[in-house]
């Protein structure tokens, strides 16, 4: 008896992947980039965040650090006036000082500043700027150089922005003598002693305060003055104890009955300028 084989031939599998596994490939390599993608994305938008926030706190210690180096520098017959206004809930104040010495190049050219005004600006957007205003000429009533002068007002010369989206910008000044505290100042021959700035930026901003000092210097030119009068008295021919200006053993000045060199009298009234003058706005904020 013979028994017959048969041989099937092997069959062979192809090689590669199925529709469902291309598939399957394609969604996860998806999955992956996405996720890449999107903690790339989170964090490129922290980084400009916490750029953004450096950026701002280092211009607001800029300005602040501007305000400090400029008020402690003030001489002492600098003059300060601050005024306040109340425009729709929002108080715009300008802060001029003059007598203050200040030159620069603007333009390329040398520009020599008799006044200095810092003002707040209403924009359309309801926000605040905080501009600071350069003029040539003396801009403040009452001024040796406004004497005569056309009363139409001083245009600045240079104009600066130092913030913008400025929510609120408040000042109050300390008086010295009277140690009550001010929201405009108008008394010529003397300075405060500190101001508080009360200030936020943007419609969700944190306040802001900062304490600035104005340290107390005496006047140049009373001390000028005094000076002169030194020199003058040690003039060759002058009588023995006889006083510049005066009778021997007299007072200076022929005894003007001030108690002062030469009959000079420090500007400055004692007692003006207290509390908040008829017509202005009421007190901003405490």
């Amino acid at each position: 008896m013979t028994t017959r084989v048969t041989h099937h031939p092997p069959t062979t599998r192809r090689a590669g992947f199925t529709l469902l596994e291309m598939v399957i490939a394609v969604l996860l390599t998806a999955m992956l980039i996405g996720m890449v993608f999107s903690i790339s994305r989170s964090s490129l938008a922290l980084g400009n965040s916490v750029i953004t926030s450096q950026n701002e706190e280092m211009l607001h210690q800029a300005f602040f650090e501007l305000l400090s180096k400029r008020f402690s520098s003030l001489p002492g017959n600098t003059r300060f006036e601050l005024t306040v206004e109340d425009s729709r809930g929002q108080y715009l104040s300008d802060l001029t000082l003059q007598k203050v010495p200040l030159s620069f190049t603007w333009g390329g050219s040398p520009q020599v500043a008799k006044a200095v005004q810092l003002s707040t600006v209403r924009r359309r957007s309801g926000f605040l700027s905080i501009v600071l205003r350069y003029y040539q000429n003396e801009i403040l009533e009452d001024s040796e150089t406004t004497g005569g002068q056309s009363s139409l007002p001083e245009e600045p010369f240079a104009e600066i922005e130092l913030l913008s989206d400025v929510a609120y910008f408040e000042w109050r000044v300390l008086d010295g003598r009277t140690m009550e505290w001010q929201y405009d100042w108008d008394i010529q021959g003397r300075l405060p002693i500190q101001l508080e700035l009360v200030m936020s930026i943007g419609a969700r901003g944190e306040e802001i305060r900062h304490i600035f000092w104005i340290s107390p210097k005496q006047n140049p030119e009373v001390v000028l003055r005094q000076n002169l009068q030194n020199q003058g008295g040690a003039q060759p021919g002058a009588q023995p104890g006889a006083q510049p200006g005066g009778q021997p053993g007299g007072r200076p000045g022929g005894g003007g009955g001030s108690g002062r060199p030469g009959g000079v009298t420090i500007p400055g009234n004692p007692g003006s300028g207290q509390g908040t003058r008829p017509g202005q706005p009421p007190s901003p904020r405490k």
